[in-house]
């Protein structure tokens, strides 16, 4: 593998190999301050024990003196402290090995969700199919850190941005940022940093989150981000009383564990969001700011998917367009069974309208404060949906036994919608339920399982997208083998193809 962009004379990052860190090719990316590389990799001082993000305004260390990691947690785990000057939680949190390990980004995807929390990592090998070894080799290989440190890192992180970022007592910000007790987050922050927690802040008095549990984050991502196009994708498909639409931003109900709150985000400066949450239990805010990644698709690398998407002459005029185009995740994986479910042979907004209806009959009242005006409902939860008589709201008899169907099967196995082996291996779970075939498979895996791969082949905006200059549409089966040069990153082809002016 040649290790060096030629272009920049950075490091190289191909889609199907794992991260080459050539020494020499990171120092230049380095000494340049080369904002392309943010999130890429990190660089250790050995004479000063710190890990800084490539773009650290501090003066650049003499080469002899610099150790290069691809991931933050290789260099945590290396012994390395983070950097207080350029604050590597600030870092996009780049998905490097998508496309190269499928296997690893299901496992980040599970240990973002809590996989570690109350397992071990061959508990986490299991639910992927893989063995112990074999998955702590793959981390090694592309991550350069073991899952345990990597989960421990990313607790590390998020605590230190709530840190800088918020005025929450040190407690609160314990909880928040998912250590089981004050005493282990102190001690943690004692043997990095060599310091307590509260000495980072400063003399800044703290604020608590009070009783809704009000937060506000910051959300990095790699540039560039089409938002725009993310709006209009979420304002097309909003369900009225749970997601708002407004100006520049998004707003929704939210629901996790029994309890309901709500976030809204939008545009924050420096390449990132800003998200407002609003949730009564502090303990959950990991899990939220995980589904707010994947839900904004902040993990992607629109550099590494454009430039593999436009060897194709029909897609490079469209990425060249927007060049920042993401895929929209979803919320919940019942949330957007349902959607897909309903929209099945009848148009989005259709199929909105009846969501609407299933909100309002069995959606429960959100309480207490909100982000947003017109939020007034939770999404109704399976087990509310599994002894429903939804023909009251005016769907067809094999539609609503299609979505008490999926009801029952989430509540039987609320993981149906969690990450799988392969690609292959999810869509055969998803067919097997009810009313699910090939496109509803695809698109769930697309937007919910977070499978980059995912293409709907049959869907009639990406067969009308792809006609010729005489409007003939190409077959399910001949688009299916068209996208085969888009691989491993169809979902991202088939997001331009729905975008594109077709």
């Amino acid at each position: 593998m040649t290790s060096e962009n030629r272009e920049t004379g950075g490091p190289r990052v191909r889609d199907d190999e794992a991260m080459d860190l050539d020494a020499d090719a990171c120092y230049r990316a380095v000494a340049t301050r080369d904002a392309r590389f943010d999130g890429r990799l990190f660089i250790a001082v050995k004479s000063t024990g710190v890990y800084c993000r490539p773009v650290c305004p501090a003066r650049t260390p003499k080469r002899e003196n610099l150790v290069f990691y691809p991931s933050a947690a290789a260099a945590q785990e290396a012994g390395y402290r983070p950097c207080l000057r350029c604050r590597p939680e600030s870092a996009p949190d780049l998905g490097v090995w998508r496309g190269t390990s499928n296997t690893v980004s299901r496992a980040v995807a599970l240990i973002e969700k809590g996989g570690l929390d109350g397992a071990d990592v061959e508990a986490l090998a299991d639910r992927l199919g893989v063995g112990e070894r074999q998955l702590r080799r793959l981390f090694q290989r592309h991550l350069g850190a073991s899952p345990i440190a990597v989960a421990q890192t990313r607790r590390v992180l998020l605590a230190k941005h709530l840190i800088h970022d918020t005025r929450l007592p040190m407690g609160e910000v314990a909880l928040a940022a998912g250590f089981g007790s004050v005493r282990r987050f102190n001690e943690t922050f004692q043997q990095l940093f060599g310091r307590t927690p509260s000495t980072l802040r400063g003399g800044v008095a703290p604020v608590s989150a009070g009783p809704s549990g009000e937060v506000s984050i910051r959300l990095p991502y790699r540039p560039p981000y089409d938002w725009p196009a993310m709006l209009a994708f979420l304002r097309a498909r909003a369900i009225r009383g749970v997601e708002v639409v407004s100006g520049d931003g998004y707003a929704r109900t939210i629901a996790i564990g029994g309890a309901h709150g709500a976030v809204a985000v939008r545009p924050d400066a420096g390449h990132a969001l800003r998200a407002i949450i609003q949730f009564p239990q502090l303990s959950a805010l990991p899990a939220i700011v995980a589904r707010l990644r994947r839900v904004f698709d902040l993990a992607a690398d629109p550099e590494v998917i454009g430039a593999h998407l436009s060897e194709d002459p029909a897609l490079a005029p469209l990425v060249a367009a927007r060049p920042g185009l993401r895929v929209a995740g979803a919320w919940d994986g019942f949330e957007l069974g349902v959607r897909a479910l309903l929209g099945q042979q009848i148009t989005v907004t259709a199929a909105i309208g009846y969501a609407g209806k299933l909100v309002a009959a069995y959606g429960k009242p959100l309480a207490g404060a909100i982000v947003a005006d017109g939020l007034t409902h939770v999404f109704p939860d399976p087990e509310r949906v599994a002894g429903a008589d939804l023909s009251t709201l005016g769907l067809t008899r094999a539609r609503a036994a299609a979505l008490g169907s999926l009801a029952r099967a989430v509540v039987a196995d609320p993981e149906i919608f969690g990450p799988r082996r392969s690609l292959e291996e999810a869509i055969r779970t998803l067919k097997a339920l009810d009313g699910v075939g090939e496109w509803t498979a695809q698109y769930i895996a697309m937007r919910e399982m977070r499978e980059p791969d995912a293409f709907p082949a049959a869907d009639i905006g990406l067969m009308r997208a792809m006609a010729d200059r005489k409007g003939r549409r190409p077959t399910p089966g001949a688009l299916l083998a068209r996208a085969e040069r888009w691989r491993p990153w169809r979902a991202y082809a088939a997001q331009h193809l729905w975008a594109s002016p077709g």
